[in-house]
């Protein structure tokens, strides 16, 4: 396999990307951007063309952002431009890679959105989190981020109404019981994260650790720390490449935050810390290891507003599945030191690595969204020098529910916060929240095999 810098070079020019797109004889470019959801969407551009709008970007109508989960337009939403107006999405050419599994060379780059005025589109994801990256600039700071992504394996499944299925291994069987962390186990799929490590390396995606989560043909992929927006692309990027990998082998990787009725959730756990810009020091621990106040506030800005921006990290209705008391995942916000059965967890670390970890986030949450919003949660925090409770040093499963168990619920505590609209954009929450109730009401309108198990006959 070629190096990165052979595949996926980072450009700091256009004239080297536009060398580097004809020397390797790129055919198309995949000019995408997240919406709300993290979905791709965007233009397919052949090269000569997309060396002409480089500068100019190309054009989308602003409705893309207003796309729920199945595809239909929150058109009603106030922040919808009733012309609706073209956005122009401008590539970021740093984030320039080879699409590594089609057979003609072709590339993708993110975009970032921009108005016809030449301002970033304030409701565009990758706005918003390039917005909370520059708050923390201002205060003379950088966060530094590492997530962990869970997702299953499960067979080709073409009937919704039917349950998943376990897929078939290497082993030629399907694979039961909870076997968190077996080696033989991830083994049993190893053509399938090969496949998934190959085209992550010839794309710039930087892995660095794979684990056997407890589900059946549940796996998480851990990424190297670095810089919210570069990993949030790298996260993006992922779940695409996971997707086309497993399908080569016949199977399908989900990122659903509950795809089986009485198996473990998949979450996005987000490791942050925070730096000094003078110095690249830890602000969270002293040079002999000890927690500063400020690691104390960032936890207490996460125990106040994590709750109410629960819909931005679990933004699907089968995301609360996953928030349960007989589930592994959290179901509140209490913090402990290296306590996994806290939403937020303070990992066993040396000063330069001190961190808190989020375990609230679903696998199914747009990664942009998701690590902003985190962000915003701890800078909060630390604007407000906000009091966390005491550590929690007992299993917090026991000590009560205290997240938010329905979208419904959680659209409303996030409508009603007016400090996180002031960090993430009024309009950009605004939006979201339209998109969500649309999706919502689509949901509501579907009558569920258990409504017709039960009710049919008995009521």
């Amino acid at each position: 396999m070629p190096s990165f810098s052979d595949v996926a070079p980072r450009f700091s020019n256009q004239a080297d990307a536009i060398h580097w797109l004809r020397d390797r004889r790129i055919n198309e470019v995949e000019c995408i951007i997240p919406d709300m959801n993290g979905i791709m969407r965007g233009k397919i551009v052949p090269r000569e063309d997309f060396i002409r709008i480089i500068d100019a970007g190309v054009r989308l109508p602003e409705f893309v952002f207003f796309q729920a989960v199945t595809g239909d337009s929150a058109v009603e939403s106030k922040i919808v431009n009733p012309l609706d107006r073209d956005v122009r999405c401008v590539p970021d050419l740093a984030t320039l890679r080879l699409v590594p599994w089609y057979d003609e060379p072709t590339a993708q780059v993110i975009c970032d959105c921009h108005f016809a005025d030449g301002r970033l589109v304030d409701f565009a994801p990758r706005s918003v989190l390039r917005r909370v990256t520059e708050l923390y600039a201002g205060h003379g700071i950088r966060p530094v981020v590492a997530p962990e992504v869970e997702f299953y394996l499960t067979g080709q499944n073409d009937d919704p109404d039917l349950p998943l299925e376990v897929p078939i291994g290497l082993s030629g069987r399907k694979e039961s019981g909870s076997q968190a962390y077996g080696i033989e186990h991830a083994n049993d799929y190893d053509h399938v994260v090969n496949q998934m490590y190959d085209y992550c390396e010839a794309s710039r995606i930087e892995i660095a650790t794979m684990a056997h989560e407890a589900g059946p043909a549940q796996l998480e992929m851990n990424f190297r720390h670095g810089d919210p927006i570069e990993l949030a692309d790298q996260t993006f990027l992922f779940k695409r490449t996971a997707r086309l990998a497993a399908r080569k082998f016949g199977m399908v990787a989900t990122f659903m935050a509950m795809p089986h009725q009485e198996m473990p959730g998949s979450a996005t756990h987000i490791h942050q810390s925070v730096v000094r810009l003078a110095d690249g020091r830890n602000i969270f621990a002293d040079p002999d290891g000890t927690d500063t106040d400020k690691l104390g506030h960032y936890i207490g800005g996460l125990q106040r507003y994590v709750p109410k921006s629960m819909s931005l990290f679990c933004p699907n209705v089968n995301s609360y599945r996953r928030i349960r008391l007989e589930s592994d995942a959290p179901i509140n916000v209490h913090w402990g030191r290296d306590n996994r059965t806290c939403g937020l967890r303070v990992p066993d670390s040396g000063p330069e690595s001190r961190r808190v970890e989020n375990r609230v986030i679903g696998a199914d949450s747009n990664p942009y969204i998701a690590m902003a919003t985190t962000l915003a949660c701890g800078l909060i925090g630390l604007e407000d020098e906000v009091s966390p409770d005491e550590a929690v040093t007992v299993d917090a499963k026991t000590l009560g529910v205290t997240l938010p168990v329905h979208l419904s619920d959680a659209l409303t505590e996030l409508g009603e916060c007016e400090r996180l609209k002031a960090v993430l954009g009024e309009r950009f929450v605004e939006a979201y929240i339209d998109v969500k109730q649309l999706e919502l009401r689509l949901y509501n309108r579907v009558i569920s095999s258990w409504e017709r198990e039960y009710l049919l006959l008995n009521v």
